[in-house]
């Protein structure tokens, strides 16, 4: 199994000297969306004291022209905290700090999908849209070949991995629950995980979240889940389709409800929903990955639980649907309903501006409106 070999350096050594007093000053990580719209970027600064709340919070810069968002010759871009959370790594009262992407004319970066997207849930606020995120991942190593895999072959077929139990089954377990706590004691709104379908695969779930929280909880717990496969020597993958062939493909799905979906008769507004988004699929599939649909069209095949990226369906438990309506919604007539097409590597600004922008702000048509 190829790990890092940063991994094997001593974690008792290190621990010596995360455990002396660091006084008054606080580490910050500002966190950072790089150019290719799926990798994240971290450096730290030092603080005076603890952050209380974002306005406490310095403006930083960084270099462009290394992160995929500038060329040499003017590559000062702009870091602005956007949402703070409790260190895990380094513990109270350091901080992980997401920021927003600005060029150095103060408009944002190509890849800083938030400033839309929040400018879009702020017109929205008063329907209070939750989300809920289910995130598959892959867990590689350094060598890109699966967790656990036989290093010249293949494990056993499809069926006894999804929710396994047991050193045959469940590959890399550590790693999951690591981040789980590490989440837990981050604030990120985590509510669940499990080991998915294909071996060395697993989901974890962030939700329910209102509005623009969605997309910073599920950004920072994915850069939590780098740092913890980082300790343990390993690498995680969002490719949506990791192995080709009869492997299970890893997507984001998405809940989606409003108040008048939660409340008594609320089926009527999730059918009004999915009657617009039928309407507008090909939109959707754009925005439901980094590549504009060239990643998903690899896993979105009308196959292993998948609904093929050229055709709209629905259906009450359907896992084989674009939309999926769970049947207890079905039966007691309100909820939510799930959106399966997003891809394990799409950003959730986009995803879920495109859900508000359809189903709430009733567009139509292949590209959004300006506002």
């Amino acid at each position: 199994m190829a790990t890092s070999a940063s991994a094997s350096l001593s974690k008792a050594v290190k621990q010596q000297y995360m455990e002396l007093p660091q006084g008054d000053k606080v580490q910050a990580m500002y966190i950072w969306i790089d150019g290719t719209g799926e990798g994240l970027r971290c450096k730290t600064r030092t603080l005076d004291s603890e952050p209380k709340s974002i306005e406490d919070l310095p403006e930083w810069n960084f270099d462009g022209s290394s992160t995929y968002q500038s060329e040499g010759s003017n590559s000062d871009m702009y870091l602005i905290p956007a949402a703070m959370f409790r260190d895990p790594f380094r513990k109270d009262p350091n901080k992980l700090v997401l920021c927003e992407v600005l060029k150095y004319n103060r408009k944002p970066t190509e890849t800083n999908l938030r400033l839309t997207c929040k400018k879009v849930m702020d017109m929205v606020v008063d329907q209070h849209p939750w989300f809920g995120m289910e995130q598959e991942y892959t867990i590689l190593g350094t060598d890109g070949h699966p967790f656990g895999w036989p290093s010249n072959g293949f494990p056993g077929p499809q069926g006894p991995y999804y929710c396994g139990v047991g050193a045959d089954k469940a590959y890399g377990r550590d790693i999951v629950e690591a981040h789980y706590r590490a989440c837990l004691y981050a604030g990120v709104q985590i509510c669940g995980t499990n080991a998915e379908v294909m071996p060395a695969q697993w989901e974890f779930q962030v939700g329910p979240c209102e509005g623009i929280d969605m997309g910073d909880h599920l950004w920072v717990a994915r850069f939590i889940l780098h740092r913890v496969c980082e300790d343990f020597g390993v690498v995680t993958s969002f490719d949506p389709k990791p192995i080709p062939g009869n492997w299970n493909g890893a997507g984001c799905h998405t809940n989606f409800s409003t108040k008048e979906m939660r409340e008594d008769g609320g089926l009527k507004a999730i059918e009004d929903s999915i009657e617009r988004l039928a309407k507008r699929h090909s939109y959707h599939i754009r925005a439901y990955d980094p590549k504009g649909g060239l990643d998903n069209a690899r896993r979105l095949t009308g196959r292993h639980e998948t609904s093929n990226i050229h055709e709209f369906s629905a259906g009450v438990a359907n896992r084989g649907a674009s939309i999926r309506i769970p049947r207890n919604v079905g039966q007691e007539k309100k909820g939510y309903f799930e959106d399966r097409r997003p891809s394990a590597n799409c950003d959730p600004y986009s995803v879920t501006e495109a859900l508000i922008r359809t189903c709430l702000l009733n567009e139509e048509g292949d590209e959004p409106a300006d506002y």
